[in-house]
């Protein structure tokens, strides 16, 4: 199994129905199977100040393509999109039981399909109780709508309260955890717009949690940084970053990537999905390059002396 996801956060805006669905294609006849999305996906992208785009063109692809959707596991959100144009993030729909239900409900049309593989939680909703939110999503597995729970931005003590609540209650309990994370870290504490999540990050906590409960898959946000690694000087990395650690790592990273003939984006992704725990890249595929880049990740073959090199700097 290809063990990373394709993130399809702006297919159906910034990029084109045409494209889109080449991507698609050629991720899935490369092995690809997991594909990410989420229902408010790209609000900010669209005229109307709301989300749907994303769903919608999976959804015309699924109908374009008999059979595909038994070849890929499909995951989206609920809970970020905009109560009115303009009112995220003040104001989303949240977790309630009627905000789950319709957000459901809404994207089971959007993409044409009767269930959802990984129903995420798109971020903690502190205004409804998580008896509530546990019930509402239950409801919802107990029904064969929703595959599994993912909880994604959330702090490692409310997963730990919903999981009991879903035993209390006799209901699926999350299963997966979707936060940021990469192989370069940031500063503690740094606030900015790249950490707009204060509980939006894999620590080592979380790592710990995951390898001590393996029921518990991670997935991993921005793995790449927006084409950070690749020296582009249109994309810095950012402030946040900006530490003697990184320097030390980004010269690791590109002595093994020049030893392997690769880029220092491949052997990112080949150390998150090779690691203890192995975590899923969700990797936003905008070119055929970004896509052959992924792809190529997964045959790279890091040696334990190339994980030690990578985790052993500091």
């Amino acid at each position: 199994m290809m063990n990373i996801a394709l993130g399809a956060m702006e297919y159906g805006t910034r990029i084109g129905e045409k494209e889109s669905f080449a991507l698609l294609d050629a991720y899935v006849d490369g092995g690809g199977e997991w594909i990410d999305t989420a229902n408010c996906y790209a609000f900010w992208q669209d005229p109307s100040g709301r989300g749907g785009q994303s769903e919608e063109l999976l959804g015309r692809w699924f109908a374009s393509r008999p059979g595909v959707r038994d070849r890929v596991r499909l995951a989206t959100k609920v809970g970020c999109e905009p109560l009115w144009p303009g009112s995220y993030p003040e104001h989303s729909e949240g977790l309630s039981a009627k905000a789950v239900d319709a957000g459901l409900e809404g994207s089971l049309r959007r993409l044409g399909v009767d269930h959802i593989d990984l129903y995420w939680a798109h971020r903690d909703d502190r205004d409804t109780s998580l008896e509530e939110t546990v019930a509402a999503f239950g409801k919802h597995a107990a029904a064969g709508t929703i595959g599994r729970l993912g909880l994604s931005n959330y702090a490692l003590w409310r997963v730990e309260r919903m999981r009991d609540l879903a035993l209390q209650l006799g209901v699926m309990g999350p299963t997966a955890l979707q936060l940021r994370y990469s192989y370069l870290q940031p500063r503690p504490f740094v606030r900015d717009h790249t950490h707009d999540h204060r509980f939006g990050w894999i620590t080592d906590e979380v790592l710990d949690y995951a390898v001590q409960n393996p029921e518990q898959q991670l997935f991993a946000y921005s793995p790449l940084m927006s084409g950070a690694y690749e020296n582009r000087p249109d994309r810095p990395i950012p402030e946040a970053f900006d530490h003697p650690g990184t320097t030390r790592r980004l010269q690791v990273l590109t002595d093994i990537a020049t030893e392997l003939d690769a880029t220092r984006s491949q052997v990112v992704l080949a150390y998150l999905t090779a690691g203890t725990p192995a975590i899923t890249p969700i990797v936003g595929i905008s070119t055929p390059a970004h896509l052959t880049t992924a792809l190529h990740s997964t045959t790279l073959n890091l040696t334990p002396t190339h994980h030690s090199a990578l985790d052993d700097v500091w």
